[in-house]
């Protein structure tokens, strides 16, 4: 089977199969995927961890897919009605919907107006008609009356009856007929009547419709959102009905020209049953890769925040800001160990200024604080303007002048009333918990940021109109791949960190900070193995992605894995030094030729990877820290004018275009269209998640608190408050194509908005045409609304 599924998989991804296979096999050795993307090049012919989680991915679908067909297969075998052209049309099914389609005459099920009326004898009389579509139908069926169908009419309805359920269990046709719909298809909305003004936010669906091959993620979800809520009605219309009529007929050769019988029987059957369920399966479809680009966005955005620039080891002082119950203030040392709180109250109602200025200043002289960590939720700007008289105050009292920072503090609330917060600060207040993660998150947003479940951080689309358990997946793979392509502090990291390297668990990332509570430091890397239940196969995993800085061997604060550490010292005895002294000697090591030194254990890949890390050992992939700088006066969304050029920071990037918070507490949207003077078909090409940015006000709508930004600084906002190009576009909160969860923050910093007026849509109608009773009522079940 893994030969049949590594073909299949190395033709969709464009890789060879032996390749695909390597990787299968490691996988089901119980290696992750971190470790094999880094430490066994030579084996999968170098297949990062992107093509290594499709590869998993794709590999349990075709497995479960292999599993079914064996299961339909001894099914219809046991029913004696097997031969070996359903066995070979089963078994070369490459979806799951082909392999139903195939199983659908042969399931179980309750019993059919078809099922009746073939029990009553009427299935010679719709061959009748079939092979003679000159006969009149009412003459022809007064031969076959019986009990149940006492006159030709209803003969004449069970035979159609019987037809019809050819139509429908004819696995070819069901599935040309599905693909045609779903090509050819729109799907259009309209307003629900009397909802137009609850429903406003929804007002770019009012009358709506595109085709469903254009019809991007975060719309897809839109409209489905709004039908949920009640405000909207969505409509499929397939299209011309003589097109699948006539598919039908060609299918099962009918001459509808010469029979209105069989005419009728072909549309009633596209009606009530082809059309009812290719709709169906074309809104799964939509569904399906709606949630997949929402997945594929919210993991692109946290992989930006999580390898976020982090600020380094400086003593920090966090602010979660607050009007009526303070500021809460906290700050910890180089490393993270919390050493003063306090709770300020410098904003309405007690508007006690000078004192917060002189408690902060007091705690920054005394603690030697270089950074301040300002959340960006509410009373953030005020906070901000506190921070910077307060790193005024210090400086006159010659202290070093602290730099004040915005921080995102989207999670910060859910991880202080969280069970690690509380194990890790069992005495501590909950609400200085999150003053604590503000700083530690300035200091370094992973390490930080791993103690917050990922649908927390705020960078999501849509969120909670996916599936639950694809999101999951999804993030965790995200987080796994951005904490080893960093690699983890063996000696300072968190066990929430370290249960995110590979080959942790939870158990044994408890186990490690325990064994280094209790016996110290680890000295080395091999120290590793006295862990308490870690393993040869959990070291294996592991271990090239724990550092050891200042320990008792040198390569052990590399990414060099002690497998490979015979090549390094091999590599140094060539020089005629100790790996201490080749360490960081690039004079000597960019002269090397990698292929001297690889053998049949350790390829060309992996020692190139070994010098290049002698080179640069442990060096952090992420980008240097900066910071943006909010104008001074631009607090709210009123004070915005079209025409200023502000700097702010990415704060989520969608299939539509990014959010950027310039400091009023409601994040500006540039539209996809704005990004630059050529076309951008991924917002993600241009800018990620907390890049700072400098960006012009195109649009303020004051009211709707919506905010239209762009890229192009050359921009000038037109007569009505739209730039050129530029779409309509909104801040991120209450809009129908965003998630006020995704966006996430402690202070509901909204989600992720979609769409714009200047999108690319059909004009055709979101009525649809009027559907037969049975076909309304199925799609209304279904949840069409029509």
């Amino acid at each position: 089977m893994i030969r049949m599924i590594a073909a299949t998989i190395a033709q969709e991804l464009g890789v060879r199969r032996d390749q695909v296979e390597a990787a299968l096999r490691l996988l089901e050795e119980g290696n992750t995927v971190p470790f094999i993307a880094r430490y066994r090049k030579e084996v999968t012919g170098g297949l990062d961890d992107t093509a290594l989680r499709a590869i998993e991915e794709r590999a349990t679908y075709l497995r479960e897919l292999e599993e079914r067909k064996q299961t339909v297969l001894a099914a219809i075998e046991e029913q004696g009605k097997l031969d070996d052209l359903l066995r070979s049309l089963i078994m070369e099914c490459t979806t799951k919907a082909r392999l139903e389609d195939l199983y659908a005459p042969f399931k179980k099920r309750r019993k059919t107006k078809a099922d009746k009326a073939r029990e009553a004898g009427l299935e010679p009389l719709t061959d009748v008609l079939v092979a003679n579509p000159a006969l009149n139908p009412e003459e022809a069926a007064a031969a076959y009356l019986t009990e149940g169908y006492a006159d030709a009419k209803a003969a004449l309805d069970g035979a159609r009856a019987i037809l019809i359920d050819r139509f429908a269990l004819d696995a070819d046709l069901v599935g040309e007929v599905r693909e045609q719909v779903f090509q050819r298809g729109t799907l259009g909305s309209s307003v629900v009547e009397g909802k137009e003004q609850e429903g406003a936010k929804y007002k770019d669906y009012f009358e709506f419709s595109e085709p469903l091959t254009k019809l991007p993620s975060h719309r897809i979800l839109a409209l489905l959102r709004g039908e949920a809520e009640g405000v909207l009605t969505l409509n499929l219309d397939a299209g011309e009905d003589s097109l699948y009529e006539g598919m039908i007929a060609q299918r099962f050769d009918l001459d509808t020209q010469s029979s209105e019988w069989l005419a009728s029987a072909v549309h009633w059957g596209w009606r009530t049953k082809l059309e009812v369920s290719s709709g169906l399966d074309a809104r799964t479809r939509l569904k399906e890769r709606a949630e997949q680009g929402a997945l594929e966005v919210f993991g692109a955005n946290l992989r930006d925040v999580l390898l976020a620039a982090p600020a380094g080891h400086k003593a920090v002082l966090g602010l979660d800001p607050g009007y009526r119950n303070g500021v809460k203030c906290a700050v910890v040392d180089a490393t993270g160990k919390v050493l003063d709180t306090a709770i300020v109250y410098p904003h309405q109602p007690q508007n006690r200024w000078s004192d917060a200025v002189a408690i902060l200043s007091s705690l920054c002289r005394k603690h030697g604080v270089e950074l301040m960590a300002v959340g960006n939720g509410t009373a953030s700007r005020e906070s901000e303007k506190l921070a910077r008289e307060v790193a005024a105050a210090v400086a006159e009292a010659g202290g070093v002048r602290p730099t004040p920072v915005v921080v995102s503090e989207s999670g910060a609330s859910v991880y202080s009333a969280s069970e690690l917060a509380a194990s890790e600060f069992p005495d501590m207040d909950v609400s200085l918990r999150g003053a604590v993660s503000i700083a530690r998150r300035l200091q370094d947003p992973l390490a930080e940021l791993v103690k917050i479940d990922p649908k927390s951080i705020g960078v999501g689309q849509y969120q909670h109109d996916v599936n639950q358990t694809a999101l999951a997946r999804t993030l965790d793979g995200v987080v796994e791949d951005a904490v080893n392509g960093v690699g983890v502090d063996l000696n300072s990291a968190s066990a929430p960190l370290l249960a995110r390297v590979a080959g942790v668990s939870s158990t044994l990332a408890g186990n490690i900070v325990a064994y280094r509570d209790e016996n110290g430091a680890f000295a080395t890397r091999k120290e590793l193995t006295k862990v308490p239940r870690l393993g040869p196969k959990a070291f294996e995993q592991c271990a090239g992605f724990l550092r050891i800085n200042g320990g008792t061997e040198p390569l052990d604060s590399s990414a060099v894995h002690p497998e490979a550490y015979p090549v390094a010292q091999r590599i140094a005895a060539s020089q005629g030094c100790s790996v201490a002294e080749l360490i960081g000697n690039t004079n000597v090591l960019s002269k090397l030729k990698p292929q001297d030194f690889a053998d049949e254990n350790f390829g060309l890949p992996t020692v190139t990877d070994i010098i290049a890390e002698l080179d640069k050992p442990g060096r952090d992939p992420r980008p240097d820290f900066v910071t943006a700088t909010f104008k001074e006066g631009v607090e709210k969304v009123s004070d915005l004018r079209p025409g200023m050029i502000l700097e702010g920071t990415v704060s989520n990037v969608a299939a539509f275009g990014a959010f950027v918070d310039v400091g009023v507490h409601q994040d500006g949207l540039v539209h996809v269209s704005a990004m630059s003077d050529t076309f951008v078909s991924d917002p993600r090409d241009v800018v990620r998640s907390g890049q700072v940015v400098r960006v012009k006000v195109m649009e303020v709508d004051v009211e709707r608190k919506r905010i239209s930004l762009s890229l192009r600084l050359n921009d000038e906002p037109g007569a009505e408050g739209g730039g050129k190009k530029q779409g309509h576009a909104g801040g991120r909160g209450k809009g129908p194509r965003g998630d006020r969860s995704s966006g996430g923050g402690a202070n509901g910093r909204g989600g992720g908005r979609g769409g714009a007026k200047g999108s690319r849509r059909s004009q055709g109608s979101g009525g649809g045409k009027p559907a037969a009773g049975s076909m309304a009522e199925a799609l209304k079940r279904a949840g069409f609304g029509r």
